[in-house]
């Protein structure tokens, strides 16, 4: 039954504990308690309600997708293909303009297939393709734009870390997610695509492809090719049989998505080896792995509890009765809620988001008719648009941290990211307009 005071109590704690700064998983956990305590009016149920939240969360297998993809991931990022990749993608597209930023958009598409977080992403081509693009005299804002940009792709193309927490969350099946963000995370990309060589025919002296004598320059006169023919082709039918192995199985119903992560990471582990990881590397791999997952992990033990919470006091069916008995249209009400992944992303990190407004807007979303599915691809887009946001804006802040280069500002990097928020944007229209952009793969594979 709701209660109005606790509800109130409860939401105004939450943003109090948010704005503090105090870390999310610790103000889901304090609110969840001061909200079960002020229903119940005893201590033992509240003890009893952690206990048996944490004792769930513990015994169910699907929270260990997020780790073991990521170490997939991780595996894969270390053993040097992504940069062989890369190479042999600038060397296949010489003829387009702005080829570096093009192989940049293409590679870290390829890359979201193996890796479910984007900081690993905008962290690897950080290293990979900016040193490159600088000596290549591409404008710097133009080229950490194009990677931060197209970092955003791994939290929308499958394995995301973002759609397997949306999926626990839900209770959805993490690999109809999977399937719904591909065709998504394709269209960005190409939008994308079209954004770099439309910018590099109009402005070619951002590119870096005139000379001061206004003659064309010759990138494969400067550029050095490190890897061998053999070992692009080698990293490519590696990364290929990852791919459509773990995924694919998935699809298929072959293995569950935690035995196809299991899977992942141990091909990748193989992979790895193959290509020359060493035992300090593969060790680093799994530090690396440890200190990202295990707060995702806890931040995901939190929500549980809030979501509980949030049951027992009525907060979500209120919320719910509001906005249906508003009046207005449901578009507007799914307007509102973009609006506010906008404002949330200016200050905290999507996962954090996610934990916080999913438990209440997702069944809000589907009482208004939409999608389910489709839902999942507009939020995990409107969230991940957080990721370029100022003044939080993640993925900016890892790559100024991963380049080491004093003379780009953090605004500046933000500024070039604008181009690629917009087109985020034109994603989400696309989705609400067009819900089958994302329902096509699902509703043909399952």
């Amino acid at each position: 039954m709701f209660d109005f005071n606790t509800a109130t109590i409860i939401i105004a704690l939450l943003f109090v504990f948010v704005l503090l700064g105090v870390h999310v998983a610790i103000a889901l956990g304090m609110t969840s308690v001061v909200g079960i305590y002020l229903v119940t009016g005893k201590w033992r149920i509240v003890e009893a309600t952690l206990a048996s939240t944490a004792a769930e969360a513990m015994r169910d297998f699907t929270f260990a997708v997020i780790p073991l993809f990521m170490l997939m991931g991780e595996f894969i990022g270390r053993s040097g293909a992504i940069t062989d990749i890369y190479q042999a993608i600038n060397r296949g597209v010489r003829a387009l303009p702005g080829r570096l930023a093009v192989a940049t958009v293409i590679g870290n598409t390829i890359f979201s297939f193996v890796t479910g977080v984007s900081i690993a992403s905008a962290a690897a081509f950080s290293r990979i393709a900016y040193p490159e693009m600088k000596a290549m005299g591409y404008h710097k804002g133009f080229a950490l734009g194009a990677i931060a940009g197209s970092s955003c792709l791994g939290m929308l193309i499958p394995p995301s870390v973002l759609m397997i927490v949306w999926g626990i969350l839900t209770e959805q099946s993490i690999g109809q997610l999977f399937l719904a963000g591909i065709i998504p995370g394709i269209l960005l990309a190409s939008m994308f695509l079209i954004y770099i060589i439309g910018t590099a025919i109009l402005r070619p002296g951002i590119t870096g492809e005139r000379m001061s004598d206004g003659s064309k320059r010759d990138y494969d006169l400067d550029s050095p090719v490190t890897a061998s023919r053999s070992q692009v082709l080698f990293s490519v039918a590696g990364m290929a049989f990852i791919i459509l192995g773990v995924l694919g199985g998935i699809w298929f119903g072959i293995f569950t998505p935690t035995e196809g992560a299991g899977a992942g990471a141990a091909l990748a582990l193989l992979f790895a080896i193959t290509k020359g990881m060493r035992k300090k590397e593969l060790l680093a791999a799994i530090f690396s792995v440890g200190k990202t997952a295990a707060p995702i992990l806890i931040l995901l033990l939190a929500a549980a509890l809030y979501s509980r919470t949030l049951a027992m006091t009525g907060v979500t069916t209120a919320i719910q009765d509001f906005f249906l008995n508003s009046g207005l249209s449901p578009f507007m009400i799914l307007g509102l809620i973009i609006f506010v992944w906008f404002l949330l992303g200016m200050v905290i990190d999507s996962i954090s988001i996610m934990l916080l407004t999913v438990p209440i807007f997702e069944p809000l979303a589907t009482a208004l008719g939409f999608d389910r599915i489709a839902f999942a691809v507009i939020g995990i887009l409107a969230i991940e648009a957080g990721l370029l946001t100022p003044p939080f804006g993640l993925l900016v802040y890892t790559v100024k941290a991963s380049i080491q280069d004093s003379s780009v500002s953090v605004s500046q990097i933000f500024r070039s990211s604008v181009p690629y928020w917009i087109i985020m944007l034109i994603g989400i229209v696309s989705v609400v307009m067009f819900p089958q952009i994302a329902n096509y793969l699902p509703q043909l594979l399952f």
